[in-house]
């Protein structure tokens, strides 16, 4: 019956993660633009890091509560996550045109910035406030380059969506409050029922982190991804991941080390190597054709698959 129950609050606390997150962005973007902040700002910082607030509110949550192997483990988990499963599924169902910047430029950073991560965290077993800051520091650096290459025309923005109206302050503001006393509600139920449910069934909170959790907070995207699929729009997949890729390395583990420094287990070097692989297998699939295909996605769906039984050997 225990069990029952832990899976059911871990389910409501993703609920609350996932609608947390979607109204707190809408309504944040939408007393930015009342404000005056151009539309190009808005993107680059309040939607681009709204697919990263599940995690990073789990992350920041564990890291508070001294369980280390859920906040590294979402991040890395969410990642191999995004890039072998989401990507994988969603080039199954159309296969994705990849933009030039992307291969060039983009996803180098990601494989870069997943080995730094590996390399602050193996070094000495910890992600310190001042690895945080450097991550913050190449966060900002991010953000720079995306702000000139969207000047460039370069970037890739998605279709804006039907303006129903102005909507009142007072709704922005209570999409806000509502918005984010759900992302923290959810992200504490989220946590506290993962580490229940590890115990239960004596598995690690490594383990819980890389998988559990990890599908949870990745919802946002696949639900992205598939749904941009079957509309016709898969161009806007890959893009759309290695950037929630980008931001969850730099956002989220940044924002949780600036918090508290953050245990970085002896373990989790394996999987920071399949985070990197997975990339890298990305990078290696789209480089000559600057194309995602069915094939391409089913390799990386075996892959997952081969991670996911190294996992639980």
């Amino acid at each position: 019956m225990e069990v029952v129950i832990q899976l059911a609050l871990l389910a409501a606390g993703f609920v609350l993660l996932v609608k947390g997150a979607d109204w707190f962005v809408e309504g944040a973007s939408k007393l930015a633009e009342r404000f005056g902040i151009p539309q190009l700002v808005i993107g680059l910082t309040i939607v681009a890091m709204g697919t990263s607030l599940p995690e990073a509110a789990v992350s920041v949550s564990a890291a508070l509560k001294g369980s280390a192997g859920i906040t590294i483990g979402n991040v890395v988990g969410s990642n191999i996550m995004n890039i072998l499963v989401i990507l994988g599924l969603t080039s199954l169902i159309r296969p994705i045109a990849v933009k030039r910047s992307t291969v060039r430029y983009e996803l180098p950073f990601v494989i870069a910035v997943s080995a730094f991560l590996m390399w602050v965290g193996y070094a000495d077993n910890v992600v310190s406030r001042a690895d945080g800051l450097m991550l913050w520091g190449l966060m900002f650096l991010y953000l720079a380059y995306l702000l000139c290459m969207t000047k460039k025309g370069e970037a890739l923005t998605e279709e804006p969506e039907a303006d129903n109206g102005p909507m009142p302050v007072w709704k922005m503001l209570l999409l806000i409050v509502l918005g984010g006393v759900m992302i923290v509600l959810g992200s504490d139920v989220a946590v506290d029922a993962a580490t229940a449910l590890a115990r239960i069934f004596g598995m690690s909170e490594r383990l819980i982190g890389l998988t559990i959790v990890a599908f949870g907070t990745s919802l946002p995207e696949l639900v992205t991804s598939v749904t941009a699929a079957v509309k016709g729009k898969a161009d806007i997949a890959v893009g759309n991941i290695v950037g929630s890729n980008i931001f969850n390395i730099l956002f989220v583990v940044g924002t949780s080390a600036l918090i508290t420094p953050v245990a970085y287990a002896e373990n989790f070097f394996a999987d920071s190597i399949w985070c990197i692989a997975a990339a890298v297998l990305l990078w290696l699939l789209v480089v000559r054709n600057k194309r995602l295909g069915r094939l391409g996605g089913a390799c990386m769906l075996a892959c997952y698959g081969i991670y996911f039984a190294f996992l639980i050997r």
